[in-house]
């Protein structure tokens, strides 16, 4: 029995031991529970935080997002900004040295600004810069104004107004003053009056009681030919207004005649028909013509953009007006067709459909060698510049020394220098900075090399000029009637304005004599052979 307690006491003891055990487990097993709990809750709430955070991270997302986007658009309109800024600097820095600008757009620069490239003296104190209408070639000398040493006068002499008084071109009359005797001094007095002279032409009746009235007296009353050549030279040569040129006849008529703005309109129309017939005898000429000079310049006509195109040599000008320059209008010109010679122009492509030969004018290349220089500093273009004045100065030696062409190693020898240059071009532009630096450099380099041939033409034909200035110098007088009267009213008008001009200035080239031309063409004599 005593084992017995003792077994029974023993499993009791092992009860209690477990029980105290597993109560000490639960007890720790519920401070893992809190602290799981615990844990749980602080899970939660980073799980919370993390998803906060990951809605903060994807919002920057976006937003960087939208800035490099934004960036990448502000990148771009910098770029087109600093695009444009250069090209609004060129376009600044435009004058007619280096671009195909009038000098007349050349104005004074500001007080105080210097361009370190430009030696002239601004005499009017508003710092360095081109006055308007200043030559492009001309350079200050140290010559005083007006006539030089050595120079031939032109002054009306004593001995020219008496031969003139003697060969009859002078009326002689003679003034007293102070009380006469065989003591005295003489002086002239050139001088012109103005006398309205109304001839009476009487037309007699033929045998059959008739009377066959010229033409020219269709009219009872018609003006004759001088105050009609006074009519047209002051609409031409003076480019007067109608109204101006009525103004101006009557008043040194003392308004004897009182003649209408219709009256004017009706003589000029007149004179251009006449001219309209001698044209033809211009046209002539100039087709059988080995090299031609054209150029165009745009006029407004009722308001839109229309051009001349004038054609010339050294002995005939003929104007043609032309709604646009393309080559469906070309082809209408009848001077173009057919056409077997040279023809001189500025890079006018559409030019190259007619003629045997083409000559490119050389005076642009060079103010846009001048523009690259000046806006890239790259050496080519002026080294090209130079080269070609270089040659051009030669050819002119040679002609003044009478010769016809160039001795026959030196072509060759200029047309090398000429591929030398542009290499130096093609390996100086691939470090041009600035896009439109770099477009308008490649422009002129591809020109240069595409139209070499006819860059370069006139160095194996002296016929052929080096410029085309004879047509641009001809056509200043077009641009004087756009300035003065604002343009014309309609293409007919223009046509007539063009069949005048054809007229006098071939009449000037061909060295006769401007007011009896006319005369003569009034009176239906021809002029132009």
């Amino acid at each position: 029995m005593a084992r017995k307690s003792n077994y029974s006491k023993g499993v009791y003891d092992q009860l209690e031991d477990v029980m105290a055990r597993l109560s000490a487990m639960e007890t720790s097993h519920k401070e893992g529970q809190k602290e799981i709990k615990h844990l749980n809750s602080i899970v939660r709430q980073q799980e919370k935080e993390i998803e906060k955070l990951s809605d903060t991270v994807k919002a920057q997302a976006e937003t960087i997002e939208n800035l490099e986007q934004e960036n990448a658009s502000l990148k771009k309109e910098n770029q087109l900004l600093r695009d444009d800024n250069d090209r609004m600097k060129r376009i600044l820095n435009n004058n007619s040295a280096n671009s195909s600008l009038p000098p007349s757009s050349d104005q004074a620069k500001s007080s105080g600004e210097k361009d370190p490239n430009d030696n002239n003296d601004d005499s009017n104190g508003n710092g360095s810069g081109k006055p308007a209408n200043q030559y492009n070639g001309r350079t200050a000398s140290q010559k005083k104004k007006g006539g030089q040493p050595g120079h031939k006068g032109t002054t009306l002499t004593r001995a020219d107004v008496e031969q003139k008084i003697k060969d009859g071109v002078f009326h002689h009359r003679i003034r007293h003053i102070g009380k006469k005797s065989d003591k005295y001094i003489t002086r002239y007095v050139p001088d012109t009056e103005v006398v309205v002279t109304a001839t009476e032409v009487l037309i007699y009746a033929d045998k059959d009681g008739k009377f066959q009235v010229p033409k020219e007296y269709s009219s009872v009353v018609t003006y004759g030919s001088h105050i009609r050549t006074i009519v047209s030279c002051l609409y031409s040569e003076g480019v007067v207004s109608n109204d101006r040129i009525c103004s101006f006849i009557n008043s040194i008529t003392d308004d004897a005649l009182d003649m209408s703005e219709g009256t004017v309109y009706h003589i000029c129309s007149r004179f251009s028909n006449l001219c309209e017939r001698e044209r033809e005898g211009i046209s002539s000429r100039l087709h059988s013509s080995p090299v031609l000079c054209t150029d165009a310049t745009h006029m407004t006509c009722d308001g839109k953009r229309t051009y001349i195109r004038n054609f010339s040599n050294d002995s005939s000008v003929l104007y043609v007006a032309m709604p646009t320059k393309r080559l469906s209008q070309m082809e209408k010109i009848e001077l173009l067709k057919g056409f077997t010679g040279i023809l001189e122009h500025d890079h006018e492509t559409a030019l190259y459909h007619f003629g045997l030969g083409h000559a490119e004018c050389n005076v642009h290349p060079e103010r846009y060698l001048l523009k690259n220089t000046e806006e890239t500093a790259n050496r080519w273009s002026h080294h090209m510049s130079m080269f070609l004045k270089g040659m051009n100065s030669a050819r002119k030696k040679l002609i003044e020394a009478g010769s016809s062409h160039f001795p026959t190693e030196s072509p060759a020898r200029y047309e090398a220098r000429y591929d030398e240059i542009l290499a130096l071009g093609e390996k100086e532009a691939e470090s041009t900075k600035g896009r439109y630096n770099r477009q308008e450099e490649r422009k002129l380099l591809n020109r240069l090399k595409k139209y070499k041939e006819n860059h370069l033409l006139f160095l194996h034909n002296f016929e052929v000029p080096y410029s085309d200035n004879m047509s641009e110098r001809d056509l200043r007088k077009c641009k004087n009637r756009q300035k003065m009267s604002g343009g014309f009213r309609s293409m007919a008008g223009m046509a007539m304005y063009c069949s005048i001009l054809s007229f006098i200035e071939t009449v000037k080239r061909r060295g006769k004599k401007i007011f009896q031309s006319i005369v003569e063409l009034h009176e239906g004599r021809p002029v132009l052979a």
